[in-house]
């Protein structure tokens, strides 16, 4: 083991000769002498950490994964996992983020750098101990002491900003399994006008291929696909087409063709192109892990990018797998071996087990090959060793395939399978989720720890993607991914449909209030978003991260947004209110319609534990002390949205300010510092309230400010630029 120390005072042990993931931008690290902790041993081919764990402890992170936002008494697994059934017996979903924090009177974070499988016992096993188990010897591991805020901060400063999309990805978008011709794309989009809801992009799943293989359209389902993209875009809809990892094995399909021809597919044992299944049968696996075929891959993206598309979604890339063809063989000749026995409790689950565990089974990913460069020598690696960054480098090559076809243009790219170094190159959802009461609360509870490995854009199939969503489920799930920066409602064929109006009137009239109030929200969405990427910050934090009491540690239910909102949804059926812990004095904002949000009043309450009342139609959120809430009038379009008319609803006991930032929302200018940097300053004094906006590009319009002071009074004050009415 080799230590070394780098300028911020975060450690890094080095074990062997770890396989490069890409993870860590390029610091520079001093060795010096080891000053680790832990206890480590090895143990056949595998690597064990043990870190105590006191009783107060609590440990955060670890991403995308089942269970609280406190890890502690479940065990889980790195290891990219096709399962939609999110489960609590589950330890592995989609996303591999090693990155988690112990936090008690002192508080380290710890980043492990390993590309293959690791299970975490976090004191199941043993109470006080957290037991790590990597599926090899070679790994590099980082440790960062601090509060958790700042070790976060830290851990983002060495893996690099976060991606940023165009901004119309912070609108509402429209996503089914599936809209499978143009006529029926149209008819979704015209939903959205006669109903007069919000909306900014409409996805196409795998239908709009031909027989799904990738980068093709299937001419009769949308013929002219190309003036069908110009005619969506007229009208300011995005349509974002999906791309699966399998490339399908047919002659005279180009991409097959010339991915054979250049050896840029994963290889089997003998050194052929592995076969495996997914949606078009038999296809070969892009060899992602190297530079060359990234190259290839990504560069077909351009076909869509010339014909005006300007996002995409990468499916499929963990890369899940029906079955490989001698996984079938293997399962169909025990099948057949066991025709007219008489078969008992064993024999009947080998045979069932014989065709159900035939997808994504271990045994095939262990029968794959990459070629790999590793300090200027190319070598084969097996797939098993390397799993965890597939996902993550098939949506690299997209990334890559975007910027060498313009450098400077935003596009949108969200993906399936991840792995922390991705966070630079594109956003997330939660996965194949289900319309369970229960994954509304697992997506409240997954989004601080995104936000900790560095996915800022992140959300959940809002609705569900399995079975069947109800209107309530709907209205309040929408009540929660209101503020995630990725709001799509997601559904699977064979479903309900679940876009706003397939309900009765009342939900499809409360639901476009939502969806409307989202748009009303994008300024300061987008501000904090931005924010939190500059400033290397969370976008939404445990409350523990801000107050320190025992009580606020143990809230599961309830998350700081930003640093001026707490939000506390509602996650179960027939629920008309729930109780709501507030660690500070806040005031209740009512979210419900934007047109009358001074009408429905704020409520001022008093630090401690209440119990608030909350219809399906009502939406709460609450504003802490000194702050102030910036938010515009709603239009249909992110792009119609203006930033000149505003309303700011401010908590002000003596002094608050908030920074409104905005940019082109285009290109990549933001890092460079081409923003607009607006300051609100609200002073309450003896004589009332003295305002300043101060802005460094255009000047503010007509805004009207709602000031509520101590006492729960509101102060309603309209400004037309530096004039007070």
């Amino acid at each position: 083991m080799k230590s070394y120390m780098n300028e911020l005072g975060i450690k890094k042990y080095s074990f062997g000769q770890m396989i490069p993931t890409d993870t860590i931008l390029e610091t520079t690290f001093s060795e010096v002498k080891s000053t680790y902790d832990g206890i480590i041993r090895r143990e056949n081919n595998e690597t064990l950490i043990e870190l105590p764990l006191e009783k107060n402890d609590i440990v955060y992170g670890l991403g995308q994964n089942v269970h609280g936002i406190n890890k502690r008494g479940h065990i889980y697994e790195a290891f990219c996992s096709d399962d939609p059934n999110h489960t609590p017996d589950k330890k592995s979903l989609y996303g591999a983020h090693n990155f988690f924090i112990i936090a008690g009177e002192s508080s380290t974070g710890w980043y492990i750098d390993f590309a293959g499988k690791i299970t975490y016992d976090i004191g199941f096993t043993y109470r006080e101990k957290l037991v790590i188990t990597l599926s090899g010897s070679d790994f590099d591991l980082y440790e960062i002491t601090g509060t958790p805020s700042e070790i976060v901060n830290q851990f983002r400063k060495l893996i690099g900003l976060s991606y940023v999309p165009p901004k119309w990805a912070f609108g509402y978008q429209q996503c089914r399994w599936s809209y499978e011709t143009d006529e029926r794309v149209r008819e979704i989009a015209k939903g959205f006008e006669e109903n007069d809801i919000p909306i900014d992009a409409i996805y196409l799943d795998i239908d709009y291929m031909e027989r799904y293989k990738d980068f093709t359209v299937d001419e009769e389902r949308f013929p002219n696909f190309e003036t069908f993209v110009k005619e969506l875009k007229s009208e300011d809809i995005k349509l974002v087409p999906i791309i699966d990892a399998g490339v399908k094995i047919e002659d005279g399909y180009d991409v097959y063709e010339d991915g054979v021809k250049n050896d840029f597919f994963v290889r089997d044992e003998a050194g052929q192109p592995f076969v495996a299944a997914v949606w078009p049968g038999k296809v070969h696996f892009p060899d992602v892990l190297n530079a060359p075929t990234r190259q290839w891959f990504g560069a077909y993206y351009h076909r869509f990018l010339e014909m005006g598309i300007e996002g995409f979604w990468n499916d499929m890339n963990e890369p899940a797998i029906f079955y490989s063809e001698k996984g079938l063989n293997e399962g169909i000749a025990f099948v057949k071996s066991q025709e007219g026995k008489n078969l008992d409790i064993g024999t009947f689950f080998a045979l069932k087990d014989s065709i159900m565990n035939l997808s994504n089974a271990e045994k095939d990913y262990k029968s794959m090959y990459h070629k790999m460069n590793i300090d200027g020598e190319e070598t084969v690696v097996n797939h098993y060793d390397v799993h965890n960054l597939y996902g993550y480098n098939i949506t690299r090559a997209a990334a890559e395939g975007f910027e060498s076809y313009d450098a400077n243009r935003r596009f949108f790219l969200l993906t399936r399978a991840s792995h922390i170094g991705m966070a630079k190159h594109s956003g997330i959802w939660t996965g194949d989720n289900h319309s369970w009461w229960e994954h509304i609360k697992l997506n409240i509870q997954m989004m601080p720890s995104l936000s900790m490995a560095g996915f800022l854009y992140a959300g959940a199939d809002t609705g569900g993607f399995g079975h069947h969503s109800s209107g309530e489920l709907l209205s309040r799930w929408m009540q929660f991914s209101l503020f995630t920066p990725l709001l799509r409602n997601h559904s699977a064929m064979g479903t309900r449909q679940q876009e706003p109006w397939q309900f009765d009137s009342e939900v499809t009239n409360h639901i476009r209030n939502l969806i409307r109030m989202r748009y009303a929200l994008v300024p300061y969405l987008y501000s904090e978003y931005m924010k939190a990427n500059l400033n290397q910050s969370l976008l939404f934090a445990p409350l523990g991260f801000t107050y320190l009491d025992e009580r606020s540690k143990g809230v599961e239910d309830q998350l700081l947004f930003g640093d001026e909102l707490m939000l506390a949804p509602i996650y179960e059926s027939n629920a008309r209110g729930r109780h709501v812990y507030l660690p500070e004095e806040m005031v209740k904002i009512n979210l419900s319609q934007y047109e009358s949000i001074g009408e429905q009043g704020f409520e001022w309450l008093s630090k401690g534990d209440h119990y608030i009342p909350q219809e399906v139609d009502e939406l709460y959120a609450y504003l802490r002390p000194n702050r102030l809430l910036v938010l515009t009038e709603p239009k249909n379009r992110v792009s119609q949205l203006n930033y000149k008319q505003l309303t700011v609803i401010g908590f002000v006991k003596d002094t608050a300010t908030y920074t409104l930032y905005d940019d082109d929302g285009i290109t990549q200018s933001f890092k460079e510092g081409v923003s607009t940097q607006t300051v609100f300053t609200v002073t309450k004094s003896d004589q009332g309230f003295d305002i300043n906006v101060d802005t460094n590009v255009h000047p503010i319009g007509d805004v009207t400010f709602y000031l509520i002071d101590e006492s729960g009074k509101t102060h309603v004050i309209k400004q037309s630029g530096s004039k007070m009415v």
